[in-house]
């Protein structure tokens, strides 16, 4: 029995410690030099950027959607910098989570962080063609769809004088493009309203598309849609080239402007929508240029009206004139043969018939002068009307363009005086209970969360027991 227990305690395995095994682990995966200086391609996951580190999750997909690996990654500060600096000047994007990248580096083990990626090196021009993949492979789903051109196809209107924008508060385009539409040269009153929504990061996509729902219950209100955003660098703009996002725009019952970025910048959003401008100050000028048109043609036509109107009555003048002109000539005809057959006929009248006939032909000479002078002012009459009726029309072709532009510029005053922003201005402020405007605080039970609107920025409180009668 006891040579057994011997036997048995001398077969027993020796046990490594998990650190002896960890480093054995990394001995034999830095040692792999096969693993250095590999080029992998992966999609980012959870970047981040802490201590002038950048720290992300590799992922590999299926095309079910199923991962297939996962690794952690970093970049160190001192390569962070030219990394994340050339990237940018080649793509004019920040690397970000969801995008596809091309990277070289290091496999490297650590006994208490475990695997990872090191980082040193990146081909843009992969990640480039990435996103041109996706904005062929959405703008291919459309065309088979059936939608991609629905918004191009919709009429832009010929005076947008009022106007929904998606854009954030805060963004200097917005900014921009509010001074350009409130401070044009030919004092167009254009009334806007924003509807604010992030415009950057993974908020983006569901931001947007809930701001244009609200816009489209209310589609009868406004005239066209803008999506703005500029004013920083170009960075995140992944969220335009979003399959849900370009559906929302194609499928939109308002003509959509879009305005996002630099001048440089393009993504599907530019593909699809009714008309695209390189910036938000551009989409404030073509709305400026179009109204500016319309009021051209619209002065254009008033004046067409008028001219048409003189040139006609020019024209009857003529008429008249030559009519006046040749009725004395027919009467003096008409008088002389008459005068003529009355002297043949005189001649062979006894003296006593010749006395008659001679004060019927001075009779017949007063008549025709008289004739002529009645025709004559008749004519001059007839001229001054037709100049009257000239100055008339000019008239009524301008009044109501004047009209219609008094009462536009009317209407464009009293919205901003009805504009909530405005009565917010004023020292007034909006109380919401779960997005809805509460006016009775016996409606609002002791305990419940309140945000105040005011003019610049929202309060947070908490309702008492107190009520007031």
């Amino acid at each position: 029995m006891e040579t057994t227990r011997t036997q048995t305690r001398q077969t027993s395995p020796a046990a490594y410690t998990l650190s002896q095994l960890a480093n054995a682990v990394g001995y034999a995966l830095n040692a792999a030099n096969y693993l250095k200086g590999v080029w992998i391609t992966a999609e980012l996951s959870d970047l981040s950027v802490k201590g002038g580190h950048c720290y992300a999750i590799l992922i590999e997909k299926s095309p079910e959607g199923r991962d297939l690996a996962k690794m952690r990654t970093n970049v160190w500060a001192a390569k962070w910098t030219e990394i994340s600096a050339r990237f940018m000047q080649a793509t004019g994007r920040r690397l970000a989570t969801g995008m596809k990248v091309m990277i070289r580096g290091n496999v490297e083990y650590h006994p208490v962080f475990g695997l990872s990626f090191n980082v040193t090196d990146i081909n843009p021009t992969y990640t480039l063609g990435d996103i041109e993949r996706i904005r062929r492979e959405i703008l291919e789903r459309l065309a088979a769809e059936g939608i991609l051109d629905a918004n191009k196809r919709l009429r832009f209107p010929d005076a947008p004088l009022r106007v929904a924008v998606i854009s954030s508060k805060e963004a200097a385009g917005y900014g921009d493009f509010v001074n350009q539409i409130e401070n044009n040269p030919y004092r167009f009153s254009i009334h806007t309203k924003l509807f604010p929504a992030f415009l950057q990061g993974e908020r983006t996509v569901p931001s947007v598309t809930a701001a244009m729902e609200v816009i489209r219950a209310e589609a009868g209100r406004w005239d066209c849609l803008v999506i703005i955003r500029g004013g920083g660098a170009t960075s995140d703009m992944t969220a335009f080239d979003s399959l849900p996002l370009a559906r929302a725009v194609a499928l939109f019952p308002l003509p959509v402007v879009v305005g996002i970025g630099h001048e440089r910048d393009r993504c599907v959003l530019d593909e699809i929508a009714n008309v695209r401008c390189k910036t938000p100050t551009a989409v404030a000028a073509f709305l400026i240029d179009t109204l500016l048109k319309a009021w051209t043609a619209a002065m254009g036509r008033a004046q067409m009206i008028a001219d048409y109107a003189a040139s006609r009555l020019q024209g009857e003048r003529h008429r008249l004139s030559n009519l006046a002109s040749g009725i004395p000539v027919a009467v003096n005809m008409a008088t002389s043969a008459e005068k003529t057959r009355l002297a043949d006929i005189t001649a062979s009248l006894p003296p006593l018939a010749r006395h008659v006939v001679v004060t019927a032909d001075a009779a017949l000479s007063r008549f025709g002068e008289q004739l002529r002078q009645v025709t004559a002012d008749a004519f001059r009459q007839e001229d001054v009307s037709l100049s009257r009726l000239a100055e008339q029309l000019r008239s009524a072709a301008a009044s109501p363009l004047r009209e219609a532009t008094l009462r536009l510029e009317n209407a464009g005053n009293l919205l901003k005086v009805l504009d909530p922003a405005a009565t917010l201005r004023r020292g007034y402020s909006i109380t919401r209970v779960d997005g809805h405007a509460v006016t009775d605080a016996s409606e609002i039970p002791p305990g419940t969360s309140m945000v105040t609107q005011l003019a610049s920025g929202s309060v947070v409180s908490v309702s008492k027991n107190e009520t007031s009668e």
